[in-house]
């Protein structure tokens, strides 16, 4: 089949792609500019993408299916063309759990943080002890060289394999304004917690727990949903579950009791106990109690499909974190630099811990740049305002794209400045006008230089460019 992506250069739109052109589909796709490492994936898989959208092309090219990704809207030219003529037309998110999740045992790890980290981990359990999962993680997967990866030919629409998802809540696509995770039809489904999140499409926290619940709604009667017992959100979106619900968590009535913690440097080691009996104790290469809790569930999730006890302790000592997740990137001026994901509050105190845990003996300097739908209005003012508790200097970037809002709606980075530095802690930012400047990176570097010693670290919390200041820190050592 000829499958034509619109949107193509998008992390999961790329890596969906590559799945496709790995079963044997011809795979075009169109985009904005594309840049490395994104177009060479797309042209190592032998993927014939072009720069800009036209009608005209994809008219010849003719597809028999179009993939219309999330942030492709109405006044585009192709997609214009497609329901011109009526042709044939899905979702990333419905294409994948159709070719690929299928009747599989399909494991949905979902939550407002850490989707990706759970779902590398479970697919890596899975791979280690030969189990050859698909899977579709919406990061880059540090085991692995791709983000998606279809199932063996002959478990095709069959119940045989395992497919791994990260269970996104965000909108689907212009066209269908249900969550992605409803797509992938969870056999095995994961709830690691609910904070509120996504502004631009969600109004309130329970908006997001309703959205939970239908997916909760379309687990099998043969399925499991596995709930943090510490996330009070996350349990009222388990309630009345048509499935078995096993509790994740430290207290006595969990189903999987987390015991016996032990965290050391870059390792975390901890005792599982489930139902009441022991399961075993297990080794995590990763700093951070959020980042154990992860691996629990993963193990639960896996337990579920078959694994044992003996092969998750073989394997999750040798898991490897996803790009962007607490990633050494680089040394500069004698400082370790580290590079996030982190943009939510809750986020960003788990990551200062975890760097606390990872360096003991080392100052903290913390560069974030309001980028996210809801980190760039004043939903979280106060919030922003206490979770970077030790974090030695704080470097807020410039508001991005700040004339979406209002200036009474938009986050206030000065008055931001103020709360935190009375914690004691040196806080800088940058004007929102700065955000139209491809090289304000530069002005965060100069703040740096006079504030690091050697042995410190820097950590940049953000999933855009930052000003390009990753590339200074890392090529200018």
């Amino acid at each position: 089949m000829h499958i034509h992506f619109i949107g193509v250069g998008g992390t999961a739109m790329g890596s969906v792609a590559v799945a496709c052109r790995m079963q044997g589909h011809r795979v075009t796709g169109s985009d904005g500019p594309l840049y490395p490492p994104m177009s060479d994936v797309l042209l190592q898989a032998g993927i014939e993408w072009h720069e800009g959208y036209s009608a005209e092309r994809i008219r010849l090219l003719a597809p028999e299916l179009v993939v219309v990704g999330n942030a492709i809207s109405r006044g585009n030219p192709e997609l214009e063309f497609v329901l011109d003529e009526r042709w044939s037309m899905t979702s990333m998110a419905e294409l994948a759990g159709r070719l690929f999740i299928s009747r599989n045992t399909s494991i949905v790890c979902c939550g407002t943080h850490g989707k990706t980290t759970t779902a590398s981990m479970a697919a890596w359990l899975l791979e280690s002890a030969g189990r050859e999962p698909g899977f579709l993680i919406g990061g880059v997967p540090g085991n692995f060289t791709i983000g998606c990866r279809p199932l063996r030919e002959e478990h095709h629409d069959t119940r045989a394999g395992v497919f791994v998802s990260e269970g996104d809540e965000y909108d689907t696509a212009f066209f269908d304004k249900r969550s992605k995770f409803i797509h992938y039809r969870p056999t095995v489904a994961i709830i690691n917690n609910l904070e509120f999140d996504h502004a631009d499409i969600f109004e309130s926290i329970d908006d997001i727990v309703r959205s939970f619940k239908h997916m909760v709604r379309l687990i099998p009667r043969s399925g499991v949903l596995l709930v943090n017992a510490d996330d009070p959100y996350a349990v009222i979106a388990a309630e009345g579950a048509p499935c078995p619900v096993e509790l994740v968590g430290t207290s006595d009535e969990c189903t999987w009791r987390i015991t016996e913690i032990r965290e050391e440097g870059k390792t975390t080691s901890w005792s599982l106990i489930h139902n009441g009996e022991v399961y075993g104790r297990f080794s995590l290469p990763m700093p951070g109690e959020h980042n154990l809790r992860n691996a629990t569930m993963a193990i639960a999730s896996t337990a579920f499909a078959g694994l044992s006890a003996a092969e998750q302790m073989i394997g999750m000592p040798l898991f490897k974190a996803p790009k962007r997740r607490l990633e050494e990137i680089g040394v500069w001026r004698g400082c370790v630099v580290v590079d996030d994901f982190a943009h939510h509050p809750t986020a960003i105190a788990a990551t200062i811990r975890a760097l606390e845990q990872r360096y003991k003996a080392s100052r903290i300097h913390v560069v974030f740049e309001p980028r996210s739908n809801t980190t760039t209005r004043n939903f979280f003012q106060h919030e922003l305002a206490s979770c970077f508790q030790g974090a030695s200097t704080v470097c807020l970037g410039p508001i991005n794209r700040p004339e979406r809002y209002s200036e009474d709606e938009r986050l206030d980075t000065d008055r931001l400045v103020k709360d935190i530095a009375q914690m004691g802690i040196a806080a800088f930012s940058l004007s929102p006008v700065r955000s139209s400047d491809p090289t304000w990176g530069n002005d965060i570097a100069d703040i740096l230089a006079n504030r690091v010693q050697p042995n410190d670290v820097i950590a940049i919390l953000s999933n855009g460019d930052v000003g390009g200041l990753r590339s200074l820190l890392t090529l200018n050592k």
